[in-house]
C-alpha cells in the first residue's frame, strides 16, 4: 500500500455518507428516532471510534507480525461484540412490543455489520499487501 493512512482517509468520509443516508432514510420513512434509548449520532459515534480502535490495533499487530493479523482481527472483533452486547442488553430485555423498539433492534444490529463489513475490508487490504509488495 502506497499510503499507510489510506483506511483513516476514507473511514471518517464513509462514515459521514452513512450517517447522512441513514437520517435521509429515517426521514423518508417517517421513523422517529426520539423514542431510541440510543441516538443515531451516538451508535455512530461508538461504531466509529470502535472500528477506529480496531483498525490501529490491527496495523501494530500486522506491522509487528504479519502472521498474527487474522486471529487478532477475530479476537478484536469477538471483543467488540461483548460490548455490542451489553449496550444492546436493554433492548434485547424490554418487555415492550412497540414497533419503534423492533426498528431499533435491526438499526443496531444494521449498523454493526455495515462497520464490521468496513473492518474487514481493511483487514482483507492489509493481508494483501503481503503478497502485492513480496
Amino acid at each position: 500500500m502506497k499510503n499507510k493512512k489510506t483506511p483513516f482517509l476514507y473511514l471518517i468520509p464513509i462514515v459521514f455518507l452513512l450517517y447522512v443516508l441513514h437520517r435521509l432514510v429515517f426521514h423518508f420513512l417517517t421513523i422517529k428516532t426520539e423514542t431510541f434509548n440510543y441516538s443515531l449520532e451516538v451508535l455512530y459515534l461508538f461504531f466509529g471510534f470502535a472500528s477506529l480502535v480496531v483498525i490501529l490495533i490491527l496495523r501494530a499487530v500486522n506491522k509487528k507480525n504479519f502472521d498474527a493479523t487474522g486471529v487478532a482481527f477475530l479476537v478484536i472483533t469477538s471483543i467488540k461484540m461483548v460490548f455490542c452486547y451489553v449496550l444492546l442488553y436493554p433492548l434485547i430485555t424490554s418487555t415492550s412490543v412497540s414497533l419503534g423498539i423492533g426498528i431499533e433492534k435491526v438499526n443496531f444490529f444494521v449498523l454493526f455489520l455495515v462497520f464490521l463489513a468496513i473492518e474487514t475490508g481493511v483487514t482483507i487490504q492489509m493481508l494483501n499487501e503481503k503478497y502485492k509488495n513480496p
